[in-house]
């Protein structure tokens, strides 16, 4: 992996969280971002590298960029920032106090089973994609 490239760790059965490694995937023509699932041998490795703990219910998308780690509004901030087309330009709720978007955060978090389902297993990469999931 190069080292400006950033690692994504996901809530591999959460459709909400599928659709936003989709989301980056169709946005990232660099193919910057690597993805992993919290679930997954390499998510639970990559958690104990960085000191964070074992995830048993995922409430937060996580972003490792240079041995730095990101979560919930400033993680996918931080990842829309980077995108092609105008999704940088919502870094600009960064300003919005953090305490204020990680409660809408959080919100949405709560609720993404309820408002947009789950699966049983995590999503397995086609392919062509393989070589960006850990």
């Amino acid at each position: 992996m190069a080292s400006t490239s950033a690692i994504i760790l996901f809530d591999g059965v959460c459709n909400l969280c599928n659709g936003f490694v989709q989301f980056v995937i169709n946005h990232d023509p660099t193919g910057r971002f690597h993805f992993t699932s919290l679930q997954s041998e390499a998510g639970r490795k990559l958690l104990a590298t960085h000191g964070l703990p074992p995830v048993v219910e995922p409430e937060t998308v996580i972003l490792i960029e240079q041995d730095r780690v990101y979560t919930h509004s400033t993680a996918a901030l931080r990842i829309l920032r980077q995108l092609s087309g105008l999704w940088s330009w919502l870094y600009a709720a960064i300003l919005v106090p953090r305490p204020m978007r990680d409660w809408v955060y959080r919100f949405v978090a709560r609720h993404r089973y309820q408002w947009f389902g789950h699966r049983d297993a995590c999503m397995l990469p086609t392919p062509a994609l393989r070589q960006r999931f850990l």
